[in-house]
């Protein structure tokens, strides 16, 4: 049974908005239609669809689907009634298949690749399935980051730091890590600002230290008013700020601004404490090196980030440093 990719019953949870063309359908991370507003190198990162899935209720013993080709694409992964049933690979193909699911009704995620973009030709059920919209009533989640929470070389979609602790949490996804781009653009805050949430996250350092594009004029007070303008509309929302994970190169050398990850961590800490001091209940403060410290520097390939088991052990790490004692 072919389902063209645009069915009202087909949802996209981790979108913020869906591109229709020419018999194909796209999620982006951003508004599509307001495009023309961001930088143009943010945009490709928001084109690929780290944290979303595709999502149904349905009968069918079996899920395939159609897509345009693309490089250096992740694989894509299925989930049923948030258990993980299996992954497929992308790279160098134009479909997938999974076979052999339950023949329940159930609760189909399909968990969409990190790396690259996705345009969506249709989907291919069993013969007679049922097919019905998804009500997802989960906590909603926002995290925000660097190439560091897109997580593009994570070892499939399930397997991001954010979604391992959305899936442990029970926790439904949006992912606002674009990697190379974490610079506290203000439409990114206005975006967090207005999307629903439940739990607000944000990992800020490691981009605006390596384009060197706040010093220390302005670092502090950019993570305050970025932080600001998203309270305009969740003013009490658990909002966790996590400074910079380790990266053994840039801890003590000074950037063209004069910034050290060091120092970094210390101004990240000084924004959560004034904001804090100024009545917000709610925000709290997270050393990135906490959550990946000097101790698995060896999963560092390049000295910044994580390999698959370094994102792994990530996902861990942000479920008992922050997730489990904050997002309650």
């Amino acid at each position: 049974m072919f389902v063209h990719p645009g069915d009202p019953r087909l949802t996209w949870p981790g979108a913020v908005s869906v591109e229709q063309g020419d018999g194909w359908v796209m999620p982006w991370r951003i508004p599509h239609a307001d495009r023309m507003l961001y930088n143009d190198q943010l945009l490709i990162r928001a084109a690929m669809p780290s944290g979303v899935r595709l999502a149904f209720r349905s009968d069918t013993t079996h899920v395939a689907g159609a897509f345009v080709p693309a490089p250096d694409m992740a694989p894509i992964d299925i989930c049923c009634d948030g258990e993980f049933v299996g992954s497929c690979p992308l790279e160098g193909q134009q479909s997938f298949r999974f076979d052999g699911l339950a023949s329940r009704d159930k609760l189909i995620e399909l968990w969409l690749p990190q790396a690259d973009l996705l345009k969506l030709q249709g989907l291919e059920l069993s013969e007679g399935a049922t097919l019905v919209q998804a009500e997802d009533t989960r906590p909603r989640w926002i995290t925000y980051g660097s190439s560091i929470t897109h997580c593009r070389t994570a070892a499939s979609p399930t397997q991001t730091w954010p979604a391992i602790v959305a899936r442990q949490m029970g926790l439904h996804l949006t992912s606002l890590g674009f990697g190379g781009q974490c610079h506290l653009d203000p439409l990114i805050a206005r975006l967090m600002r207005d999307l629903p949430a439940d739990y607000l996250s944000m990992c800020v350092g490691i981009n605006i230290y390596g384009g060197a594009s706040l010093g220390p004029r302005t670092f502090r007070w950019g993570i305050i008013g970025f932080a600001e303008i998203v309270r305009e509309k969740h003013p009490d929302t658990p909002f966790v700020i996590m400074s910079p994970i380790y990266s053994p190169p840039r801890e003590t050398a000074l950037n063209a601004v004069g910034f050290t990850l060091q120092a970094m961590r210390e101004e990240v800490a000084e924004a959560v404490a004034a904001m804090q001091a100024h009545g917000d209940r709610n925000v709290h403060y997270v050393n990135g090196l906490a959550v990946f410290g000097e101790d698995l520097g060896r999963l560092l390939p390049d000295e910044l980030h994580p390999n698959a088991e370094g994102y792994r052990i990530m996902g861990r790490s942000f479920l008992d440093v922050a997730a489990r004692r904050y997002f309650v």
